[in-house]
Order: structure tokens, then sequence, then C-alpha cells
């Protein structure tokens, strides 16, 4: 029997796309961020056994448009496109890939950071309009500062490590942390509004949920380190973003280094380009070759060990605390 995995997006990477051939899967990829309408009526055309979540939202009735859909692998770990609940009602897993995108969006965190400290991207063009800053251009050290992480998945985990060479301390908000790592530089903060006062730099590493959408607003700007950094490869909805803007055109941080947002894309004429103290990148931090080729791999081989009746690893199944046992 064919089975059918509809893809919101274009193809897997070629490794993933063999994986699913060699099974005799009926791979169909979409348009990016094709209109909901569009997508309702495909998905109720092709009746897929299976949804790989690339691009765009999966909502309620695209969730329900195949009455064969088994299971939803998201292409990465941000989950908050999908409806948990429209799954759960039909007994449907939501998967993620759990860590396999993890040392990519690690490392383009790390380098917002070092792009924002020195300017990087405005000198940049600077240069290739013709100027020359040498005099003017003063930039920030990142050595000994103070990492605030606000989530220590698998993300802010190679994170931690990757700032010890620079021998900065790292301070971990995460009320759901069971136990934390043991690191010399890495220790534990209960006090949210005592990570803002106390980290040079804050990276965000948690899901997005319906408690923490617009964690940082005024408030918190007002109570960050002045010249501090913030840095976001999570969810923009995290963030208020007419209260960033305010934050960086006013000087009340130092920068920020901001890979999502909301909307995706931003609107062109947002604040938030006007701003020199911003650096943005278009939700890149996953895409290098080796994590989606990892993150490939491991949403179709969830989808074949869900077909195959074998356990998908619990802490992957973002929806379990929903579906009646």
């Amino acid at each position: 029997m064919t089975r059918t995995l509809l893809l919101t997006g274009p193809e897997l990477a070629p490794d993933a796309m063999a994986l699913a051939a060699a099974h005799g899967i009926r791979v169909v990829p979409t348009q990016p961020y094709m209109p909901h309408d569009e997508l309702v009526a495909l998905i109720r055309q092709e009746q897929p056994d299976a949804i790989i979540v690339r691009q765009g939202k999966l909502t309620r009735e695209m969730i329900e448009a195949s009455a064969k859909l088994e299971i939803i692998a998201k292409h990465g770990v941000g989950y908050d496109t999908i409806d948990l609940q429209a799954a759960a009602d039909r007994n449907i897993p939501v998967t993620i890939a759990l860590g396999a995108n993890a040392q990519s969006v690690a490392e383009h965190a790390f380098a917002l950071m070092f792009s924002v400290a020195r300017q990087t991207p405005w000198l940049n063009a600077r240069m290739h309009a013709g100027h020359w800053d040498k005099a003017q251009a003063n930039g920030t050290e990142l050595f000994g500062k103070t990492l605030g992480l606000v989530g220590l998945g698998s993300i802010g985990s190679v994170l931690m490590d990757l700032v010890a060479p620079l021998r900065m301390q790292v301070r971990v908000y995460d009320p759901y942390l069971q136990s934390l790592p043991v690191r010399d530089h890495v220790r534990r903060e209960e006090s949210f509004d005592n990570l803002l006062a106390e980290c040079d730099i804050i990276s965000l590493h948690c899901p997005l949920t319906e408690a923490n959408r617009h964690l940082f607003g005024a408030a918190q700007f007002a109570r960050m380190r002045p010249g501090s950094l913030l840095i976001n490869t999570a969810r923009g909805e995290l963030i208020d973003t007419q209260a960033l803007v305010a934050a960086l055109r006013d000087g009340q941080i130092g920068g920020a280094g901001l890979d999502t947002f909301h909307p995706e894309p931003p609107p062109a004429d947002s604040a938030l380009w006007g701003l020199t103290n911003l650096v943005a990148t278009p939700h890149v931090g996953a895409n290098t070759t080796e994590a989606r080729d990892r993150v490939g791999l491991v949403a179709v081989q969830q989808v074949l060990d869900r077909w195959n009746g074998k356990a998908v690893e619990t802490r992957a199944v973002v929806n379990r605390h929903l579906i009646a046992a």
C-alpha cells in the first residue's frame, strides 16, 4: 500500500527524500506559505497519511481535511504554528525533530551576538557605500560578559558551551528545567527580574506559549542593563516589537539580534528597519546543510515509526498531554 506524505513547503533534503523513496512513500511538496484555503483544498484532495510541517500554519481545518492522517511531524522544533488540540482530538501525535538543528541555531545565536556587539552588518553596509568609519566605530567585547539564557533546551545547552572559551558566565532561567548540567561557568537563576538586571546579553531559547507571549515588553527592557543586548532565535511573539523599537531607539538597551519576528516576514515599513543597532536575519538559524539533513531524516523516520507501530520518543511528542489515554 502506497502512503502519502504531504509537505507544507518544498522538498526535504536529498537524504530524507531518498529515505522516503526507499519505503515507497509518495511525497507531495507544496508552494511555500500556500494560502490557507488552497492548502485545505490540496489536503482534502491528496488525503495524506502524514504531514511534515515546514512553513506556515497547520490549522484545525487542514488537519480535519484528511481522514487518513496519522501523524504530523514538525520540520524543526517550533510547534506554535500547529493546532495541537485539533490533532489530539483525533489522537494524532505531533512530533518535533528534537535536537536535530540545535547546533546550527546555537551557532547562529552566537553569530548574532558578535554581529551586534561589533556592529558588523552596519559597518559592512557603510563600507559598500564608500565610507571609512575607523575613527567612529566602537564595539563591545564578549569576553567575560554574563549571558542570560531564557530556556535551556537543546539549543541553549549547546550555546552555553560555545561561550565557555570566552570566559562568559551563564545564568539560566527556566522554570521547567528539572536539573542543570554541571558547568563551572553556569548557574541557575530563579528570578526572571534578576536575570534581566544582571546579564549583559540575554538570548531566548524557549517555546512560545500563551503564558510567555510578549515576555519582553517595556517593563522588561527598563529592567535590563544599559548597553545590554537581546538575541532572539526562538519565536518573534516573545517580544513586543513596539517596545523593542522604543528601547533600541532611545538607547535603553545597546542592541538586538533577531532571527524571528511577528509577523513573518515583517512589513517593509516596519520601524525596525530604521534602527542601526539592530541586526536582522530572515529566520535562518536552522538553515545549514547539516541541520536540514538531520531534521529531514528525523521527521521522515518519525513518520515511518508511527506507520510501523513503533513508539516515537516521548519527549518528541508535543501534544501527548492532550491525547486521551
